[in-house]
Formats: C-alpha cells, sequence, structure tokens
C-alpha cells in the first residue's frame, strides 16, 4: 500500500542516511561530480544562447530556460543532495541531450539543428555524462542499506 510520508521520506533521503562510510562519500564525490557537469551544461547553453540562439524562436528561451534551471539545480544538489534532486539532475541532463539530437534529426519547434555546430558534441558528452553519475548516485543513494532510525521510545524504562 502507498504510504505518502514513507514515499516522502525516500525520495528526499540523503547520503547521511547511508550505513557505509564509504557509500556516503561516493555519493557525496558523484553529487558534487554530476552538479558540475550540470554548471557546465549551463554555461554551455549561456554561451549558445549570448551568440545568437537568443533570437530563435521558443529554442532561445529554452536555452536561457535551460541554463538557469541547470544552475539552481546544481546548488540544490550540492546544498542538499537528497536523491529526488539527484534523479531530477539525472532527467535534466537526459532530457537535454535527448533535446538536441531531436533537434538535429527531426526537428524542434520548427528548427532543425546539426551536430556539427559549435559545442554539440561537447554538449552530448557533458549532459551525457551528468545523467550518467547524477544516476549512479541516486541509485547507491536509494539502493544502500539504511543506517537505523532512533525509535521514540525511551532507552532508559519509565515508571508510569
Amino acid at each position: 500500500m502507498f504510504n505518502r510520508e514513507t514515499a516522502i521520506r525516500f525520495l528526499l533521503r540523503g547520503p547521511g542516511t547511508l550505513n557505509s562510510r564509504i557509500a556516503r562519500w561516493t555519493v557525496l564525490a558523484l553529487a558534487g561530480t554530476g552538479a558540475g557537469f550540470l554548471v557546465w551544461s549551463a554555461v554551455i547553453h549561456l554561451i549558445l544562447w549570448s551568440e545568437g540562439y537568443k533570437d530563435v524562436k521558443v529554442i532561445g528561451p529554452l536555452f536561457l530556460v535551460q541554463a538557469i534551471v541547470g544552475i539552481v539545480l546544481a546548488l540544490a544538489i550540492v546544498a542538499l543532495r537528497w536523491l529526488a534532486l539527484l534523479a531530477a539532475g539525472a532527467v535534466t541532463g537526459v532530457a537535454t541531450a535527448a533535446g538536441l539530437l531531436l533537434s538535429a534529426h527531426v526537428g524542434l519547434f520548427g528548427f532543425k539543428e546539426t551536430l556539427k555546430v559549435d559545442y554539440a558534441t561537447l554538449s552530448l558528452a557533458v549532459e551525457f555524462t551528468a545523467a550518467f553519475v547524477l544516476l549512479v548516485a541516486a541509485l547507491l543513494l536509494a539502493l544502500g542499506s539504511s543506517a537505523p532510525v532512533a525509535s521514540n521510545s525511551s532507552p532508559v524504562p519509565t515508571r508510569t
């Protein structure tokens, strides 16, 4: 049965809940690395936006939105390290790369891109790397064994 409180607690799970010190440090390192790749992708999009994509209908504003979301999400990942944020970062990386591939092979919002433009290959590599690193961090956090949770019962017997 679905328990909303348990689901929320699971999504807000951080590395501190893991039993293993190595697992905690690994999640921290992967989260920081993945966040760095998200910022790199955001910077690429800001550069491209300022170099002319800002004038492309629909795509231009999406470049700016991707840059802002990437930076904000990366900061949130580094600050909070929640499972939900790690997963959102992985999805953002895949979605951004998929947008470029879709634009290059089919067209997107009436705009057809090519993978021969500046930053296309680098952008794909950075975005897929961000997605992979954050997915590994999220899986390690989701599947790692949790440290025991303190119960509400008193360890010292009380008289009633």
